[in-house]
């Protein structure tokens, strides 16, 4: 339990001293021609192919930057009350979307992307409501036990990222709950379509978009954006077009990543860039081979 007490230790701490740390590490690994430089790299290329080289450069810099500083604002919150989440919050836009979508009790799906700090968003949720949220456990115990309690803060019910949790949120949401889910990653061929994503004809989740279909529930969109300064964050809600809820899944998904790229895109170097998202576009093209070392 070595890990565990390192967190909670790390968690107490400052949160602008935390984040010069990251920023410190951010440094290095773009100096250094790190894993996660190259594929960011890559990536910002793909999606932003018009970007002169010395801009694509810096945005690639504040990429990293920003991702070290979210994963160190997560260990952090983790460790926290909610509330310090919450007092994190600074300004709150289209609160309305979410208190309406969860008046109408027809259900809420809150897509949310590895965008910002997300993570912050659990708390701003537990206040309106209670969510139920897919939870995979982490291999290395210490993880694990860290990230469970901070979960365990909140008025979340936790369920597992199989066909038994998934058929708990249909009940959820068909009962009027709401959902929270991630849907920006690299799904399994079995649960994923072809849809473009920032310009790439890749693998796209269709969870999503089945859910949304099947109960013709609110779908919204959440992100946490951080200020300029640090010093905290803005949350954003945005209601999303009613061409998810289409039984036509192609159209849902291809409507969905439209979407979640409108939302990145108000600060795209807070995106978690260094995912390899591309590894498997139309024509089983692999981007990270395809394109060479940086």
């Amino acid at each position: 339990m070595a890990m565990y007490y390192l967190l909670k230790s790390i968690s107490i701490l400052p949160l602008p001293f935390l984040q010069y740390i990251a920023r410190g590490i951010a440094h290095l690994l773009y100096y250094n021609d790190s894993s996660i430089k190259r594929i960011t790299n890559i990536n910002l290329q793909l999606a932003y192919p018009k970007l002169a080289p010395t801009t694509l450069q810096k945005r690639v810099h504040l990429s990293i930057q920003s991702q070290c500083q979210t994963y160190i604002e997560f260990l952090k919150c983790w460790g926290m009350s909610p509330q310090y989440s919450l007092d994190l919050l600074k300004n709150i836009h289209g609160e309305s979307v979410l208190t309406e979508a969860l008046a109408n009790k027809k259900g809420v799906i809150v897509v949310v992307p590895h965008f910002g700090c997300w993570e912050l968003l659990n708390a701003w949720l537990n206040v309106y409501t209670q969510p139920m949220i897919m939870y995979k456990p982490y291999k290395t115990k210490g993880v694990n036990r860290y990230i469970l309690e901070a979960r365990q803060k909140f008025n979340a019910t936790l369920v597992p990222t199989d066909e038994t949790g998934i058929r708990s949120i249909f009940k959820h949401l068909k009962q009027g709950g709401l959902t929270v889910i991630l849907p920006d990653h690299l799904p399994k061929p079995s649960g994923g379509i072809y849809s473009y994503f920032f310009k790439q004809h890749t693998l796209s989740a269709t969870l999503v978009s089945k859910m949304a279909a099947k109960t013709q529930c609110n779908v919204i969109g959440l992100s946490c954006v951080r200020n300029t300064d640090a010093t905290g964050f803005n949350v954003y809600c945005t209601k999303l077009s009613q061409e998810i809820l289409s039984k036509d899944l192609q159209q849902s998904v291809d409507c969905l990543n439209l979407a979640m790229q409108d939302m990145i895109n108000q600060a795209p170097e807070q995106y978690i860039w260094s995912y390899r998202r591309f590894r498997n576009c139309a024509g089983k093209i692999n981007a990270y081979k395809k394109l060479p070392p940086v």
